[in-house]
């Protein structure tokens, strides 16, 4: 569905439902919208770990050789099948024709992040030269902070969203410190002002929400690789400056790879730095990390980012739909078990992933979701993330992860009340 389409995905799926003559709790709903999925074939592209395989699960509960509820895409995406091939091919490269690797092949070392740049420039809504495979996400936010944050007497200060993730939050610090700013005065959470320079970590957007960084005119922006982008843990990193920044922001720390390509390897170190984001790259690039890279967007490359994220808006929508009808709060049995969405209910605001709050403990709610299972993470104090990813999760993977959730919340409230009762005698 499309994102500004004024119908709810709620509405979509209780006239779908209507239609097959079914509730739209029922199973029957589920298999009938995945076999209408347009994406089904996308999941056929990635390994879906067996539920056997995950060390929690605990086997007396669960047929094991199920694949598992894998709701944890915003943390680590899942390993695309092509990873290996390509590593293999890159392995056996190397030990064929030993250096002779950096310019010749599919991907030549030297030349190998440039191979599958235009896939990610595709991916943002930017232009191949404002975009650069380099490094990791902090790495890259401390490389452009350092050329876009130049604090005057007048403009010092630094405006971040409160409780930003630490990779965000540390590097602003450090930033401020390295210019001997005081941190409590200078770093500030409220609305910019009107010509100060934007620039957004991505880490959860990429590959999640459809980006347009060019026609936004954002200054610049970073990410990583390895969340909804499914390239490994500690895959490369991106970053990304507009083009209207190409002759006024320059980098502040210099490497080689940043000098241009025609005359990098005349070794004469008389530096002849490359416009934009391309001059700020630092080194060649690791070959093995871009092999589990391109394997991830050439699988991007086989949709859109309109059709993932039309998916994406139904599928998280029905799980939402399936919480508040199992599990809302009921002020007439206080003693039911319920379960809260923290995040925002308008689709346009929030991307596949739900946070949910539970009114048993958190902690025994996720095990016993582990034990069953279902991979997904936990947040204290008391917040649950499940992210059903539009390229490799189902909507019966959502219908089997709401029936699972019922047992683990039985199970936990079963233990709760076992330790009200001993803590009683």
């Amino acid at each position: 569905m499309d994102p500004s389409s004024p119908v709810l995905p709620a509405t979509i799926l209780e006239q779908t439902a209507s239609r097959l003559g079914c509730s739209p709790a029922d199973k029957k709903l589920a298999f009938h919208l995945d076999e209408e999925d347009e994406l089904k074939h996308l999941r056929e592209c990635f390994c879906i770990p067996k539920v056997k395989d995950l060390p929690p699960t605990d086997l007396t509960l669960v047929n094991g050789e199920e694949s598992c509820i894998y709701f944890a895409g915003n943390s680590l995406g899942l390993q695309p099948k092509r990873v290996k091939t390509y590593l293999d091919e890159e392995l056996d490269k190397w030990a064929r024709t030993g250096v002779h690797g950096h310019f010749n092949g599919q991907r030549p070392w030297a030349l190998a992040d440039e191979c599958v740049v235009d896939l990610m420039a595709d991916l943002v809504g930017a232009q191949r030269h404002e975009v650069a495979l380099m490094n990791g996400l902090t790495v890259n936010l401390h490389l452009q902070m350092l050329s876009f944050f130049k604090p005057t007497p007048r403009r010092y200060k630094i405006l971040l969203e409160a409780r930003a993730f630490p990779s965000d939050h540390y590097a602003v610090e450090s930033q401020l410190r390295l210019h001997g700013l005081d941190v409590e005065k200078c770093m500030l959470t409220m609305q910019p002002r009107e010509g100060c320079f934007v620039g957004f970590d991505l880490a959860h957007a990429v590959g999640n929400v459809d980006l347009h960084l060019h026609d936004w005119g954002v200054d610049f922006a970073c990410w990583c690789s390895y969340k909804y982008l499914n390239s490994g843990a500690g895959g490369l990193a991106a970053a990304y400056i507009h083009e209207k920044h190409s002759q006024s922001i320059k980098p502040v720390l210099i490497g080689w790879w940043g000098h241009d390509f025609k005359t990098r390897f005349l070794m004469e170190n008389k530096l002849q730095l490359s416009k934009g984001i391309n001059g700020f790259r630092l080194s060649n690039p690791p070959i093995l990390l871009v092999c589990a890279l391109q394997a991830s967007l050439e699988v991007f490359g086989q949709t859109t980012m309109k059709a993932l994220r039309r998916k994406s808006i139904l599928l998280t929508g029905y799980l939402e739909y399936l919480i508040k009808h199992y599990y809302s709060e009921d002020k007439r049995n206080p003693e039911k078990p319920f379960v809260k969405i923290i995040t925002p209910p308008r689709v346009e605001e929030r991307g596949c992933q739900l946070t949910l709050s539970f009114s048993l403990p958190i902690k025994s709610v996720f095990k016993e979701l582990e034990k069953r299972g279902v991979a997904c993470d936990m947040r204290e104090p008391n917040a649950l993330r499940v992210a059903p990813v539009p390229l490799y999760n189902s909507f019966h993977d959502v219908h089997r992860f709401i029936e699972i959730l019922g047992s683990a919340i039985t199970s936990s409230k079963q233990t709760a009340n076992n330790t009200a009762l001993s803590g009683s005698y």
